[in-house]
């Protein structure tokens, strides 16, 4: 009898021991499901389904008077002084990053070039904090004393220059653009290793303008995405600091662009929001929500990749995220006299459609632009 009992034991042990095991590697790997499944599933669903972010108006506020204030170390408050200004352009840097300022300075944000060539006054200026490592702070104050000596468009506060801070260094450009170019129709933030396709960038604005733009918040738009709860991301925020399981609509801080009356609303909810927080785009965020602002989404704003090297592409092109040392090939590229005439006619328009479906909607190839790019025509 016990013979015959075996087998059927040994098949429901194996079961056992499967079931088991399967749910030893769940355990396991539960978290990291939590935190890339799970999470975005109940953001989306809160997003699109819900969209309510009520909570944020009492959560969230601070006393405006506890604000904090940094003192500037380097200033320039007659950079505005010119009465018509199109565009107040930002860039994030750090200070050892003084290569990438000189690409920059000599491509995309050449103002005396964009005056030039595009007839508008735009003021370019790159916001710095203090090198987070004190023994590097005295070599450093001395470098960038002696670059801004040379082209005056340094701005620095006396915060650390860390990610952690990041949300200080967006307070900077808000306060600065209130305090001395308030009358800049537009305000745009942006990386020191993002592409920005000056000349279509001014003439959307231009366009804009034309219409007297109020309320425009424009960029590569993130809708429904949950907080990072890995302890080990960058991006890690704890439940104590923010409990929610979504963000509010939110664009990515690489590139970026505000109305003037937008930016000087968000600079004013600001001061009443806890500058704790210190993932800089959601913060951005989280005040046009308490001001019921919403992002609206430009399919050629940049989302985390490169854009490809197509001169159908760089037609429309407004930024490109990733760019270190190829700034000055990319500038030339996209400035070629051919590029322009592309998408000219029906022909070229057609074909430059197939090419950005190539491009942009096959799985894996690029994480720039999204497909429906592909079909966007300006």
């Amino acid at each position: 009898m016990m013979f015959l009992k075996m087998p059927r034991f040994k098949k429901h042990q194996l079961r056992l021991i499967s079931v088991c095991f399967s749910a030893l590697l769940f355990m396991v790997y539960w978290e990291k499901i939590d935190n890339n499944i799970v999470s975005h599933v109940k953001s989306f669903s809160y997003r699109h389904l819900l969209n309510s972010f009520t909570f944020i108006n009492a959560s969230l506020r601070v006393n405006p008077k506890d604000s904090l204030q940094y003192r500037y170390l380097i200033n320039h408050e007659r950079k505005c002084d010119e009465k018509d200004i199109l565009l107040l352009l930002f860039v994030k840097s750090s200070s050892e990053n003084f290569e990438r300022r000189q690409a920059i300075r000599s491509t995309w944000g050449n103002e005396t070039y964009i005056k030039k060539t595009l007839g508008v006054t735009v003021r370019v200026l790159f916001a710095l904090g203090l090198h987070p490592e004190p023994e590097y702070r005295s070599k450093l104050k001395k470098q960038l004393f002696s670059e801004d000596q040379r082209f005056h468009d340094l701005i620095q506060q006396d915060f650390k220059d860390t990610f952690h801070n990041l949300t200080l260094k967006l307070l900077l450009q808000l306060g600065w653009k209130e305090n001395y170019c308030h009358h800049s129709q537009f305000l745009m933030s942006a990386d020191d290793d993002v592409f920005v396709h000056t000349p279509n960038l001014i003439r959307y604005l231009q366009g804009m303008g034309r219409w007297n733009a109020r309320d425009l918040w424009i960029g590569r738009v993130h809708r429904g995405s949950p907080p990072v709860r890995d302890k080990e991301s960058k991006y890690y925020v704890s439940r104590d600091m923010y409990p929610w399981v979504s963000y509010p609509d939110y664009t990515p801080g690489s590139g970026y662009v505000l109305s003037k009356d937008v930016a000087t609303r968000i600079y004013q909810a600001s001061l009443s929001i806890n500058a704790s927080f210190h993932i800089d785009d959601v913060f951005l965020g989280i005040c046009a929500k308490v001001l019921d602002i919403s992002p609206k989404d430009h399919s050629f704003f940049a989302g985390e990749g490169k854009a490809p090297y197509h001169s159908c592409i760089y037609n429309q092109m407004m930024t490109s995220h990733g760019h270190i040392s190829d700034i000055r090939e990319m500038w030339k590229r996209v400035t070629e006299d051919e590029v322009g005439k592309v998408s000219s006619g029906l022909i070229r328009r057609l074909f430059c459609t197939i090419t950005k479906v190539r491009l942009l909607c096959l799985p894996f190839i690029s994480n720039s632009y999204p497909c429906k790019a592909a079909f966007f025509f300006t």
